[in-house]
């Protein structure tokens, strides 16, 4: 039990500096950079998944027949 206590103050103070540290100004700029850039990423996956699943479902299906003999 002391353990689960000496982690859960550890994780507290450790959310409460990054808290603090992100309520500063230079850092609210750089956190919106962030933010930026994770959703241009996240865009990118998109768009390349929408891309690549049915160029890969259609030669599974190549493949699944194959296989089936047909």
């Amino acid at each position: 039990m002391i353990q689960h206590r000496i982690i859960l103050q550890f994780l507290t103070t450790l959310l409460g500096l990054h808290y603090d540290r992100a309520r500063t100004k230079e850092r609210g700029a750089s956190a919106v950079e962030w933010v930026i850039i994770a959703a241009i990423v996240v865009g990118l996956v998109g768009i390349i998944a929408a891309i690549l699943v049915p160029a890969i479902r259609g030669k599974a299906s190549e493949v699944g027949s194959e296989i089936e003999g047909t």
